[in-house]
């Protein structure tokens, strides 16, 4: 009968164990820098630079809503995605139905996630209380941010949601 040799099993000491969890821990460190890195560097979803800042100006930002409301005007828009450009058309009337003149402004496509995507438009008039501008922007929902300035004032402001395809 053929003898065959037994192998003796392997003894675990103290050396092996300390290098296995410093393996270990090593390797969860490192996942998690890569991981935090990413987060951190990606980011990009801040809407105030200074929410204390942003706090004290709410008063302002009411004062500006209520002269606003109190002008009564109809601001008509119409924003259409024409083969990857997103094309705004504004009528802007007063109270009494007559054309608004006078006015500058400017839009901006504010993506929901991070504002690395937003898009400026700038609004050039086109007549009589008529201001139209056009952007290149892709398919997908936007906020649709609109100001319109008197003599370097913001007079109104409008957000909206909506859906470019």
């Amino acid at each position: 009968m053929p003898q065959t040799k037994t192998r003796k099993p392997r003894e675990l000491t103290g050396r092996a164990v300390l290098f296995w969890l410093l393996g270990f821990f090593g390797l969860v460190f490192a996942v998690n820098g890569v991981l935090v890195q990413a987060a951190t560097s990606t980011f990009g979803g801040l809407e105030t630079s200074s929410s204390y800042k942003a706090g004290l100006k709410f008063k302002d930002d009411i004062e500006q809503a209520e002269r606003q409301a109190a002008l009564h005007w109809k601001v008509d828009g119409k924003l259409v995605d024409k083969g990857g450009e997103a094309v705004l058309d504004l009528t802007v009337r007063d109270a009494k139905g007559l054309p608004v003149t006078g006015l500058t402004g400017t839009a901006r496509l504010a993506h929901p996630a991070t504002s690395r995507l937003d898009h400026e438009i700038s609004l050039a008039a086109q007549g009589a209380g008529a201001l139209h501008g056009v952007v290149a922007a892709p398919p997908g929902q936007w906020e649709l941010i609109i100001d319109l300035d008197r003599g370097g004032d913001r007079v109104f402001r409008s957000r909206s949601r909506v859906t470019l395809k």
